[in-house]
């Protein structure tokens, strides 16, 4: 997302403490897992995101309340529950630009030990897609339903095929089936600026250097401002609270220039049906829920003008 989670600072500190889903985490990290293979006689250390990806999922199938066919939202939202406490980590994608690496060829980029804003929203729709099915998962896996959601088409072709406007994540998942834009239902009205915070900032992105790429993203900007996103205005907020379903992904509009939001979430209604926040803010520092309401919370962001909602769909694997 572009410049998204430096503009968080102002944002409230969330509770972090979910004793129901620590004990849960807890259970699901304790369960059985295949002998590690042997190297030279020394066992390999376990890989620390295979052990989550097969911890998570097993939790979500021992989830008598969680039928096979229902919404993908909540399946998402109790990975999000489990992955409550995970440090926060900014820049994760870009890591192997600043190893040298060229933007032509970027590398395939999973974790489920650390995230950002986008990343833990992408990873509990991956985990959760993933437990609908028998056998145990692997990253490779992972990795196929990661690369779907985050770059256009599905397709990886290098840096400027990630879908950095969160706004066109939202419309080229919508296109092939991985979301659905309630946005009219709910009141949105039309954000017609147009977006170029990328290619007006150019120094802040690494990639941006290679002008090849430079073009790319400026095209992509360009296409993009032919369809003005829909927002929900904070004022109206309030009034459609009872419409947005938990698992519901958010994404918080901006005045900010050239830009259309600068974070993104997952709607939360907690046990006494009020609608809260669970994402991985850069205040905090670790995957938290808020004490805030949705209303509240939205209110309280710096230039924030409403939210951009994603309905999460089932999808195919």
């Amino acid at each position: 997302m572009p410049a998204a989670d430096s503009w968080l600072a102002r944002q409230n500190i969330s509770r972090r403490d979910l004793l129901r889903n620590a004990a849960l985490t807890g259970a699901a990290l304790a369960l059985p897992s295949p002998l590690a293979a042997c190297t030279r006689g020394r066992p390999e250390r376990p890989d620390p995101d295979q052990e989550r990806l097969t911890a998570w999922t097993a939790a979500l199938r021992a989830e008598g309340s969680l039928r096979p066919d229902g919404p993908i939202g909540r399946k998402a939202i109790r990975v999000g529950e489990l992955a409550v406490g995970t440090p926060y980590e900014p820049f994760a994608l870009e890591a192997y630009l600043r190893a040298g690496g060229s933007p032509l060829h970027e590398p395939l980029t999973l974790k489920l030990t650390a995230f950002d804003c986008v990343t833990l929203v992408e990873s509990c729709l991956a985990v959760a897609r993933l437990a609908a099915h028998e056998g145990k998962p692997t990253l490779e896996q992972f990795g196929r339903e990661i690369e779907r959601i985050r770059y256009r088409d599905g397709k990886r072709r290098g840096y400027a095929s990630r879908l950095h406007y969160f706004s066109e994540w939202i419309t080229d998942g919508e296109r092939r089936g991985l979301v659905r834009d309630p946005g009219a239902e709910l009141g949105g009205t039309a954000d017609a600026r147009p977006l170029r915070f990328m290619t007006e900032h150019r120094q802040s992105y690494p990639a941006l250097k290679d002008d090849g790429v430079f073009r790319e993203v400026g095209a992509i900007e360009r296409r993009l401002n032919q369809h003005p996103r829909r927002v929900i205005p904070t004022k109206l907020i309030p009034k459609v609270v009872d419409r947005i379903e938990t698992g519901d992904v958010l994404a918080f509009a901006t005045e900010i220039p050239g830009l259309d939001v600068t974070h993104a979430a997952f709607a939360y209604r907690d046990g006494g049906g009020i609608l809260r926040v669970l994402h991985a803010p850069l205040s905090g520092g670790v995957v938290e829920i808020t004490r805030t309401t949705l209303p509240e919370y939205v209110a309280a962001i710096h230039r924030c003008t409403g939210i951009l909602v994603a309905r999460p769909l089932r999808g195919r694997l």
